[in-house]
């Protein structure tokens, strides 16, 4: 029954006043204390409910989403903080204290989490959260994989070990090939053999002191060994050979030019401007002084002084030029056209001498001495 407050009547019962009519309260009875199970729900359903107020505190965002769809429930312009829905407290008969969630709710409420679309807001100057643009739904594949799977995927698998071993390996054993090819076939071997810069000899003495075997592998082709045996020939002064590929060489030569004769009994033997004697033939060349020497030769001192004087004498006076010899390196003397006698002395300060001679040939007379630049005589 209750009283006309409507309140039960043990709460009645508790403000009624003493037999003495003082209007001391009376004491309250002792209730009685609640079932263990009762006393885990309720710790239970505070627990969860101070949780609940924490998580929205600190991330009063993730509720967001919530007004995503119908933005017009939002009347309020700053963020929203409802709480979440407060789970059901567990049953008594659970192991696990009331409000605490086990290993499979966990697990259950990720996969909620994972697979239910989210919101992303971003705050506007005023404040308040703006829809930027529409969640991805975590249940499509993500476009941009994660970094481990980046590397599981760069990473070599034996597949492709093995493909890459072969293609290392059919590589090399392509260029071994090759190699071997160039070195001991004649896949690649001489051809042919041209020469140039022949002029009182022919190609085909050239080719004959080059000797090059036909078919020879270029690689295997040695030149210096060609050039040295085509600078054995007494009319050349300089040889260079090349290799022209695929098939050619090339060989360029440079021939002596004669300076002087020289006439022995055996014939005329054309003299070189280094002294050489390179060459005999059965007539002395127009325009060439004759070298009255008993003989030729680069290492022979009066032999280089006589070539020496003849380098340098000035062009339009080394025509007129008939016979050049030395008694000694220091006393060269050349007859000219007209009869007359240049005595030269050494081959030293031979631009000077040549100078003071260009002087002295006007002048009427036999013999210039020019042996001394300084004191020239006319006899």
């Amino acid at each position: 029954m209750s009283n006309e407050a409507g309140r039960p009547d043990d709460e009645a019962d508790q403000t009624d006043t003493g037999a003495d009519g003082s209007g001391e309260q009376a004491a309250k009875p002792r209730r009685p204390r609640p079932e263990s199970g009762q006393r885990a729900r309720r710790t239970g359903e505070r627990t969860a409910k101070r949780g609940t107020e924490r998580r929205t505190e600190r991330t009063p965002g993730r509720t967001a989403h919530r007004y995503a769809e119908h933005p017009e429930d939002d009347d309020t312009p700053t963020r929203r903080t409802t709480p979440r829905a407060e789970k059901p407290a567990a049953n008594s008969t659970d192991k696990t204290p009331a409000g605490r969630r086990t290993s499979a709710t966990r697990t259950q409420s990720r996969t909620q989490s994972r697979t239910q679309p989210r919101a992303r807001t971003r705050p506007d100057r005023a404040g308040t959260d703006t829809l930027t643009r529409p969640a991805r739904d975590r249940t499509e594949p993500d476009p941009k994989p994660s970094r481990r799977a980046r590397r599981a995927k760069r990473r070599p698998t034996h597949r492709r070990i093995m493909v890459r071993r072969l293609g290392a390996l059919s590589t090399l054993l392509g260029v071994v090939v090759v190699v071997l090819a160039l070195l001991f076939t004649p896949v690649l071997g001489v051809g042919s053999v041209d020469v140039t810069g022949a002029q009182a000899l022919t190609a085909d003495q050239v080719r004959a002191a080059a000797a090059v075997p036909m078919g020879t592998p270029m690689l295997r082709l040695s030149t210096d060994t060609i050039a040295a045996r085509v600078a054995d020939l007494p009319r050349v002064a300089t040889v260079r050979v090349f290799r022209e590929w695929p098939t050619s060489v090339w060989i360029d030569i440079t021939e002596r030019a004669p300076a002087g004769v020289l006439t022995l009994p055996g014939g005329v033997h054309l003299v070189d401007a280094t002294g050489y004697d390179f060459a005999t033939v059965p007539a002395a060349p127009a325009g060439l002084p004759v070298i009255q020497l008993p003989s030729a030769a680069p290492a022979d001192p009066r032999t280089h002084a006589v070539v020496a004087v003849l380098a340098a004498l000035p062009a339009q006076l080394r025509p007129q030029v008939v016979t050049i010899g030395a008694l000694t390196p220091g006393s060269v003397q050349f007859g000219l056209a007209n009869g007359r006698t240049v005595e030269w002395g050494g081959a030293d300060d031979s631009a000077r001498k040549a100078a003071v001679l260009g002087a002295l040939l006007s002048q009427p007379g036999k013999v210039y001495d020019v042996s001394s630049p300084d004191l020239p005589t006319i006899k």
